[in-house]
Parts: structure tokens; C-alpha cells; sequence
């Protein structure tokens, strides 16, 4: 029996180590451990209530608008305005979130988790005729592609000029991801870090100018997504067919529901399990354990609105600084399949392209809870998400309302809930004598990275990872192709370092 510790997972956001105990080749048991520690709510404690639509989006710079609008909306609930708020200020709040949606999905996909599925040396060879694309643009050094490596080499299976073609890929997304950006900076003034959305509403005016150019940048991305990213994920599930049964999870989903319509959300809350049997979501059923966190234990599990963050760095049965979310006692996982699977369940349009892919490699969709079903997930739900922006830009009214005046109350709880990239995020918040008394996150990797809770059981990432089978365990690339398919992001879930550090053992870089 072996231990294999990576440390740090690379091509992640964020400080993540994994240790998978090993015999005979399987993992039998997995650690996810994060290594900084967050301190966002501590800040937050006794400012002024708006200022936390801007300093929760410093939590991370890859999806800070998800936290501007979880906070704006738990702001609107304790402010008492969340049913006043206009509708191009719904509107406008969707499509600053919906480009956030587009980045992030096209970031994962291509500059964090495809490079695991693509041998680089072919690339460098490749004598076809892209084949000085990459050298053009500054990434072939001393006949290799010095950025990509060094890495964990795993079984590559495209053909020379397949891996050509999405490595050029991997160059488009790169202009795809400003433009992503550009487009979110029309309605939103800047990304990261966004000044659109603010409690009330937002603070753009929309006007013909400004819609037809965030359709026209809409459009253009809209083909990308279209004609390469959905298509290049076909290609994955056409090669790596076997990872539809790698890495899966709890086998229970859940997520709040993002982007509200006139009526409901544009993905709807829910939870869901293997079985594809659809659940209702109550908020009342969140918990947080920290029993293996380096936090004080306090009252045991408790719900974010009365949760604590008091720091244990030497705490004896504590492994990250992460904590332990759990939903009715029960271990969940959020992100884009949670959304997909809900989607898919009720015959949604997710439906379809979902049931192309599983066609291609010939599986049920309960094959879906694994490696291969997140990144189609992701996918399919970047797809959806950019077609409903097309025609909610046309919905606005050029010149008309986006913001509810408001006071600030004296006292007031509230909280916001949406669906983030990465999953299901919830921002509680308390105000007292007119600042803020009381403020927790609940983020998507929380949910998915989480360690072991109050009752023992692992989180949904040390789940997905026990039982897989390591090839080499000096060369554990199933292991990272596992985590990166959750698309963890341990700055929303980790904040700040400790000033003296901790030790964080042997250390093997992928």
C-alpha cells in the first residue's frame, strides 16, 4: 500500500492537494485537501452592507461575477426590495452572469482540462499543413511546448493532425475568452471584477448602441461555441470513451437555480440522483461540518445564516481548509452535470445534445456521473446558456429602469442563491445598526472538494477518485484528469494564507 501525494494540483484556480492511498493499483482511499485559508467573511464584518457586491468578487478573478450577484441578491433580501427590482435590472444582471457563464466554460475546457487529452509532442512534430500555428504564436520552445509541460504524460489517442487542429483550438479560445470579457465589460464596465451589479439592480442604462453591440460579440462567440467547442467535446467522448466510467461521484446532485425569468429560472433549482429521480431544493436543509477542517468545531453542523469561521490551524483531526457542505445530511455534488442532469430529466433541451454524445460512445445516461459527463455537461450548458443571452438582449427596453432606490435597513437578513460555473454558490448575510453583523459563502467547491464531514463520509472529488484504477502510480494522470473534470476553484473555496504557512509534505507536480 502506497500513498501518492500531489501537491499542488495544477491547471486548477487555486491550491489544491490530493493524496490517494493506492493498492494493488486502485485508490482505495483519497484526501482533498485545500492549503490557504479563507477569510472573506471575517473582512466583511462591520462595513457597510454595499460593500460586499465588490469585495466578495475579490474571492477569485475567474468567476467573480457569480459572487457579485449571489451578494446582490442576498442584499435585495434583506434589504426588502428582491420583488421591486425592474426588468432590464434582471435582465442586464442575467447577461453580465451569462458571459461569465461563456469564459469560465470555454477556460476550463481548453486551457485547464483539454491539455490532458492531447499529446504535445505530436503537436510539436506535426509537419502537416498547420502545422505553424503554434510556433507562430511563441509556444514551440527548443521542439516542445514549453508551457504545457511539465505534466503528468497520459494515454494520448489522437492522431498527429487531430491533436494539430485542437491545439489550435486551444489558441482560438484564448481570443475567445477576451471577447468573452469585452462582452461582459458593454453592460458590466470591466471584468474581473464587474461595477454593473449592485444591490437594486444594476447601474448601465441599456440603449440600441449598446444592445446591438453585445449581440453582434454575442453572435461571434456563439459560433465558437457551436462549430468547435461542442464539436471538439465530441471528439473526447468519440477517443476517451471509458472515462463515461471514470470518476464517478456521490451520485446525488443538486443546484439553486440560475438566471431568473418572469417566472422561474432559466435553470431550475432541484436536486437529482443517479437514477435521473427529481427532487425539490429547500434552503433550510444546508449544512456546513467542519470536523476535519482546521476551524474551531463549535456547535457541530450548522447552517451558513448561524455558520462560524474561527481558524485551528493545529486542529488534530483537521486536513484543509475547506469545510464540509452537506444538503439534508447528505453528500451532493454541484456544478454543470447537477444543472444538465436536471435539465435532462425534464426533457429540457439539454436533452438532445446530451443524448448525442452518449450515443456516440454507446452509454446509458447514468454514464453521465463521471469524468467524460462533466465536460460534456459544461458544454452543452455554455450552449444553452449563450442562445437564451441572443434573445434576452432583444428583451430589453432601450433608455428604461434598471435600478430600485432603497435605504439601508437597520437590521435585515437575507439570503442569495444562484448557480455559479462551477456549481451551486450561496452568499447569507445579516445586517445590524445598518453594517454588516454576519456574512458566510457557501461556494461551488466547497460542495465538491469538501473533505470528510461529522459522519465520515468523503466529499464528492475524494469519492470520484477512490476506487479508480492508476495505471503508474508514479504517473497518476487518471487522478488529475479526475479533479480537473470538477473544475475546482480553490480561490472561492480558500481565501487567505496563514502567515507562517503549513507543511505540505512530498510534493509531485502534473
Amino acid at each position: 500500500m502506497r500513498t501518492v501525494t500531489i501537491d499542488p494540483i495544477t491547471r486548477i484556480e487555486g491550491h489544491l492537494k490530493i493524496e490517494a492511498t493506492i493498492d494493488d493499483g486502485e485508490v482505495k482511499e483519497a484526501r482533498s485537501t485545500g492549503t490557504l485559508f479563507r477569510g472573506i467573511e471575517l473582512i466583511l464584518r462591520g462595513r457597510d452592507p454595499r460593500d460586499a457586491v465588490r469585495i466578495t468578487q475579490r474571492i477569485c478573478g475567474v468567476c467573480p461575477t457569480s459572487h457579485a450577484t449571489a451578494s446582490a441578491f442576498a442584499l435585495d433580501d434583506a434589504f426588502g426590495i428582491a420583488e421591486t427590482i425592474p426588468e432590464n435590472g434582471r435582465i442586464l444582471r442575467n447577461l453580465i452572469l451569462g458571459c461569465n457563464f461563456i469564459q469560465s466554460h470555454v477556460l476550463h475546457f481548453y486551457h485547464l482540462a483539454a491539455l490532458d487529452y492531447v499529446d504535445v509532442t505530436e503537436v510539436a512534430s506535426y509537419d502537416g499543413a498547420d502545422s505553424g500555428l503554434l510556433a507562430a504564436k511563441g509556444f514551440v520552445e527548443g521542439g516542445a511546448l514549453g508551457p504545457f509541460v511539465p505534466r503528468y504524460e497520459g494515454d494520448y489517442r489522437f492522431p498527429a493532425k487531430l491533436a494539430q487542429t485542437l491545439a489550435g483550438h486551444y489558441v482560438q479560445a484564448f481570443d475567445v475568452r477576451r471577447k468573452a470579457h469585452e462582452l461582459l465589460a458593454v453592460f458590466g464596465g470591466k471584468m474581473p471584477h464587474n461595477v454593473g451589479i449592485v444591490p437594486g439592480g444594476v447601474t448601465q442604462i441599456p440603449e440600441v448602441d449598446t444592445i446591438a453591440s453585445f449581440l453582434w460579440r454575442l453572435n461571434e462567440i456563439r459560433h465558437f461555441i457551436d462549430h468547435v467547442y461542442v464539436p471538439d467535446v465530441f471528439e473526447v467522448a468519440r477517443h476517451y470513451g471509458d472515462y463515461a466510467e471514470i470518476g464517478a461521484g456521490s451520485g446525488k446532485f443538486l443546484d439553486y437555480g440560475a438566471f431568473p425569468q418572469a417566472e422561474g429560472r432559466l435553470l431550475s433549482a432541484g436536486t437529482i440522483g443517479a437514477d435521473l429521480e427529481l427532487g425539490a431544493f429547500d434552503a433550510a436543509k444546508i449544512t456546513e461540518s467542519v470536523t476535519h477542517s482546521w476551524y474551531e468545531d463549535g456547535d457541530g453542523a450548522l447552517h451558513p445564516s448561524k455558520g462560524v469561521t474561527v481558524p485551528s490551524p493545529h486542529k488534530a483531526d483537521g486536513y484543509s481548509w475547506l469545510k464540509s457542505p452537506r444538503y439534508d445530511g447528505e453528500v451532493y455534488e454541484g456544478g454543470p452535470l447537477a444543472r444538465m442532469l436536471l435539465s435532462y430529466a425534464r426533457g429540457e433541451p439539454a436533452r438532445g445534445i446530451l443524448d448525442g454524445i452518449l450515443a456516440e460512445i454507446g452509454v446509458p445516461a447514468s454514464a453521465l456521473n463521471s469524468v467524460l459527463g462533466r465536460h460534456a455537461a459544461r458544454a452543452v450548458e455554455c450552449k444553452l446558456v449563450a442562445d437564451a443571452m441572443a434573445d434576452w438582449v432583444l428583451d430589453l427596453a432601450p433608455g428604461g429602469a434598471v435600478y430600485a432606490p432603497y435605504e439601508i435597513p437597520d437590521e435585515g437578513e437575507g439570503v442569495g442563491l444562484t448557480g455559479a460555473p462551477r456549481g451551486a454558490l450561496g452568499h447569507w448575510v445579516r445586517v445590524k445598526d445598518g453594517l454588516i453583523d454576519h456574512y458566510q459563502c457557501v461556494v461551488p467547491t466547497t460542495w465538491n472538494a469538501s473533505p470528510k464531514d461529522d459522519r465520515g463520509r468523503p466529499g464528492p472529488v475524494e469519492q470520484a477518485i477512490v476506487g479508480t484504477r492508476i495505471r503508474d502510480e508514479e504517473n497518476p494522470f487518471e487522478i488529475v484528469r479526475i479533479v480537473r473534470s470538477f473544475d475546482p476553484c480553490l480561490a472561492c473555496a480558500v481565501h487567505l494564507i496563514t502567515p507562517r504557512g503549513r507543511a505540505i509534505g512530498r510534493v509531485v507536480v502534473g
